[in-house]
């Protein structure tokens, strides 16, 4: 289960309540490509985002893509899919 906490999502910045998210998928950790270019710290990094912004990343990427790809919280504020995510999810009502 995600922990949750009420902040600033660290992509659209909505001060709303918060999920974790493993920058390496927790499924990615056992695969011998993550055991050999990460270390176990580096694949418990994670960032704190609303619920449509988790879920968004997600939807839009698989876990192997996010681990390989998209680790990093400035990747994910890098990627197209996302950033027009974000503009559309800022105007969004936090409910």
């Amino acid at each position: 289960m995600s922990k949750t906490s009420i902040a600033s999502c660290q992509l659209c910045e909505r001060q709303c309540q918060l999920t974790f998210h493993h920058l390496i998928p927790k499924k990615m950790h056992r695969r011998n490509y993550f055991k050999k270019h990460f270390n176990k710290a580096q694949c418990q990094m994670g960032v704190m985002l609303c619920q449509l912004c988790h879920k968004a990343i997600h939807t839009f990427y698989d876990e192997m893509m996010l681990g390989k790809h998209l680790n990093t919280l400035t990747q994910l504020q890098n990627d197209a899919k996302i950033q027009t995510h974000i503009a559309w999810v800022k105007k969004q009502k936090i409910t």
